[in-house]
């Protein structure tokens, strides 16, 4: 985890994140009670990395309507569309919620080691669905957003959860930049990835397409992960009655929230879709803030960056998946004795073994189940001002 450059190989990740995965295990129970408490505790601290987007911008309003958060700071990234646009969305956002103690640290133009691929199709040009607002009057921070990242959690250390809504490339600089980061942070909530096929390619989501290496550099860190993706955000498609509940808020968050919603699902018609938008990072943010509003699983799941076709594809491994069920006093044992499976090597590879760990230890809560109307009830609840 100590290379600056991002071209870390499959070798140098297995040997780096070893530790760090077992660690992150051994904190799962503990991790597993902070989120079911949650609501009952904090303000938790929290470093929520963006790049606004529309369903981004709804949770970043969100969390500001949020009291269990102490948010420590807001990294916008390069993602939905190009830093010159997430950088000033995310400012205007603070501004509109009145939250400008806030600190914004800009962060990467580009991914790792890849060109940069926008969704400026779904988000429009400005990244709000057109919806139009002035400029921001508030600066940016002058300390980078990797920077900040790093600096707040070690000021914090065990304390600053990170609530990933973009790309993950200024966390994984971060941890790039300090091998011994992983450590200090107690968990990570990640809008990304899918077990059930992608929305950019058929195998991948689009924050983890747009930089799987970053992600790779995430996912081996050791961190407790709480992956919310496709598989749960495809099922919280934003309404026009939504729309008429937000319109009719008295407040600038609500008014704000009615506007993108409405220039967003006009946006989303106008291409010819039937439903939709889906509210991916927003249910990230809920996620973190009620737990019980999903179901979850223990998967180890790593990244493909190799693949032509399937660059950026979340799999995840577990004994208990698929069609073939065990016994109830064999599936521990099958836990145990189950290894991680790479491709096969070819005739003309040096490697002499498909196996990328000999044993399966969980890095990642996986939502696989969610309640849309309590989500929505909420994040609606909660921009119009009736929570």
């Amino acid at each position: 985890m100590g290379s600056t450059s991002g071209r870390i190989t499959r070798r140098e990740f297995v040997a780096a994140s070893a530790a760090g995965v077992v660690a992150g295990s051994l904190a799962r129970a503990t991790w597993a009670a902070g989120l079911e408490q949650s609501a009952a505790r904090g303000p938790f601290r929290v470093i929520i990395d963006t790049d606004p987007g529309v369903d981004d911008a709804l949770a970043l309003l969100l969390a500001m309507r949020s009291p269990e958060l102490k948010i420590e700071g807001i990294t916008p990234v390069a993602g939905n569309v190009p830093l010159e646009l997430t950088l000033p969305n995310a400012l205007r956002m603070v501004e509109i919620a009145g939250r400008t103690d806030i600190p914004v640290a800009a962060g990467a133009k580009a991914p790792l080691v890849r060109r940069l691929i926008t969704a400026a199709q779904v988000h429009g040009e400005n990244g709000l669905g057109g919806a139009v607002f002035p400029e921001p009057t508030t600066k940016p921070i002058a300390e980078p957003a990797a920077e900040f990242i790093r600096n707040t959690v070690r000021k914090h250390p065990g304390e600053v959860t990170l609530i990933t809504i973009g790309p993950l490339t200024n966390i994984a600089t971060a941890l790039n930049s300090d091998s011994e980061l992983a450590g200090l942070v107690p968990r990570l909530v990640m809008m990304g990835g899918s077990l059930s096929g992608g929305n950019v390619t058929p195998a991948a989501e689009f924050n983890i397409y747009v930089d799987p290496e970053a992600a790779r550099v995430v996912f081996q860190s050791g961190i407790p992960i709480t992956m919310v993706g496709l598989d749960v955000t495809r099922k919280t498609s934003l309404t026009e009655d939504h729309v008429r509940t937000l319109q009719a808020g008295q407040n600038a968050v609500s008014q704000a929230a009615a506007k993108i919603a409405r220039n967003a699902i006009d946006h989303t018609r106008a291409q010819g879709f039937l439903i939709g938008p889906n509210m991916h990072d927003s249910l990230a943010l809920a996620a973190f803030l009620d737990p019980s509003i999903l179901k979850w699983k223990e998967y180890y799941v790593d990244v493909e960056t190799a693949g032509e076709l399937t660059a950026g594809e979340t799999v995840g491994y577990s004994p208990t998946a698929g069609d073939d069920q065990r016994r109830p006093e064999l599936a521990k044992q099958a836990a145990m004795a189950m290894q991680i499976r790479g491709s096969a090597p070819t005739l003309a590879s040096t490697k002499t073994s498909a196996i990328v760990r000999d044993k399966f230890v969980p890095n990642t809560n996986v939502a696989v189940d969610v309640d849309s109307a309590r989500f929505f009830d909420l994040l609606i609840g909660r921009l119009a001002g009736k929570t």
